[in-house]
C-alpha cells in the first residue's frame, strides 16, 4: 500500500490474505472508528477498510475537503493504489452513500470498478436536496446532531470535545448541501440501497431512486430505526453487505475491546 493510500484507509483488523475488501464511507462528521466494530463480523476471506476522512482523529491537521469531486476522487485514487487485486464492495451512510457512488464512478471510469455498492441512509441522487444546516452557528449544529442521534450528547456539551468536532462536522455539512450530483451518471455494478423505516431524512421512497443510479441490479431494504438505525442494527446490515459479497458472517460474533 502506497503512503497516499495509508493516509486514507484503516484496517482495524488486517487480513493480508482476504480476497474481498469491504470498503465503508463515514457520514458527515464521521471518521473511520465507526466501523471498527464491524472488523469482527466479517469472515476470513473478507477485510475491513475504512475511509478516514481528512480534518478529523488522526487527521485532524490537515484540511477537510471542501466538494464532493476532490473527496470522491482522492478516494478512488486510495483504492486504485491499495490491492488492485482484490474485490471491493463499497459502502457508505448518508454522505457516505453519496462518496461511496462517486467513489464507484470514478473506480468504474479507470476500469477497476468494484464488484457491489451499498449506500445507506442517503436519498437517491434525483431526491437529494441542498441544505443550511453547515450555515448555522455552533449551537445550532450541536442541535442538529443531537436530533439525528449519532453523536454522543455528553460530547456536544463538553466545549472542549465541540472546538474539535464541530469544524469537521461544519464542513463535511457543507460539501453535501452544496454537492449537487450529476443525475444522468450511472454505475454499471450492482447496487443495495438500506435505510432505517423512521429515517426522515432518507424515506423508502428516497432510498427507491437510487435505482437509477445504475444500470446494473438494484436492490432495497428497509430495517427498523431512525437515521443511524445501522447502529442498533449493525449485524443485519454486515449480514446484508456480505450477502452481495457471496459470503456469510461467522457463527460467533466477539466485540472489539
Amino acid at each position: 500500500m502506497t503512503s497516499f493510500a495509508s493516509s486514507w484507509l484503516r484496517r482495524p483488523l488486517p487480513r493480508p490474505a482476504a480476497r474481498v475488501s469491504v470498503v465503508c464511507c463515514p457520514h458527515a462528521g464521521g471518521s473511520a472508528a465507526f466501523y471498527t466494530a464491524w472488523a469482527r463480523l466479517l469472515p476470513p476471506h473478507v477485510e475491513l477498510v475504512a475511509v478516514q476522512y481528512p480534518g478529523r482523529q488522526d487527521r485532524l491537521t490537515e484540511p477537510a475537503a471542501e466538494t464532493m469531486d476532490a473527496l470522491a476522487g482522492a478516494v478512488a485514487e486510495a483504492l486504485r493504489a491499495d490491492r488492485p487485486d482484490r474485490e471491493h464492495v463499497l459502502f457508505g451512510h448518508s454522505m457516505g452513500a453519496s462518496v461511496a457512488w462517486e467513489t464507484a464512478l470514478r473506480l468504474e471510469r479507470s476500469g477497476a470498478g468494484p464488484r457491489h455498492v451499498v449506500v445507506s441512509g442517503r436519498p437517491g441522487p434525483h431526491h437529494q436536496r441542498p441544505g443550511t444546516v453547515h450555515l448555522r452557528d455552533d449551537d445550532g449544529l450541536a442541535a442538529e446532531l443531537r436530533r439525528l442521534d449519532g453523536t454522543h450528547a455528553a460530547l456536544l456539551d463538553d466545549p472542549e470535545v465541540r472546538a474539535v468536532l464541530l469544524p469537521a462536522v461544519r464542513a463535511d455539512y457543507r460539501l453535501i448541501e452544496t454537492y449537487r450530483p450529476d443525475t444522468t451518471a450511472r454505475l454499471h455494478c450492482s447496487l443495495t440501497a438500506l435505510t432505517g423505516d423512521r429515517d426522515e431524512e432518507a424515506t423508502e421512497a428516497d432510498v427507491a431512486a437510487w435505482r437509477s443510479a445504475t444500470s446494473g441490479a438494484f436492490g432495497s431494504r428497509v430495517l427498523p430505526g431512525g437515521h443511524f438505525y445501522l447502529v442498533a442494527q449493525v449485524e443485519r446490515v454486515v449480514a446484508a453487505v456480505l450477502d452481495v459479497c457471496g459470503a456469510s458472517a461467522p457463527a460467533v460474533h466477539p466485540v472489539l475491546p
